[in-house]
């Protein structure tokens, strides 16, 4: 009887561990970064993929230098495709920061490592181009 006790709390242990074990799918976390960081990024030519995630209309009244359109509404069919490289440096920003903390969370849900939030392009200071 004792060893059929020992048996079923190690199977249960197990059982207990497993479900706690993290997917190893899941991308890293969704990080801040204010327009004066990323501008000395910008300026140091750093790696990066900088996505609007706004619409095409928004898009074309005015956007970031270098941006490339992936709207929050398709991000999660198209980025795959477009955002091939899951470890690369993505700076992610909308208007006023929510559609991009939704955007980075689907992005962090798709796997991708290195996803940074420069939230709304109301807040950005410098050069926009149309």
């Amino acid at each position: 009887m004792k060893k059929i006790s020992i048996i079923i709390m190690i199977l249960l242990l197990l059982v207990i561990a497993g479900g706690c074990a993290e997917g190893n799918d899941a991308g890293g976390e969704v990080n801040s970064i204010t327009p004066d960081e990323f501008k000395e990024m910008m300026d140091n030519d750093e790696d990066f993929i900088l996505v609007d995630v706004r619409t095409q209309e928004e898009y074309d009244e005015g956007h970031i230098i270098g941006s490339i359109l992936i709207p929050v509404d398709v991000i999660k069919d198209q980025a795959e495709q477009i955002l091939t490289d899951k470890e690369s440096k993505i700076i992610i920003y909308c208007r006023t920061g929510n559609r991009s903390q939704t955007a980075g969370e689907i992005l962090k849900d798709l796997g991708y490592k290195n996803i940074y939030d420069l939230g709304g392009i109301v807040d950005w200071p410098y050069e926009t181009v149309r």
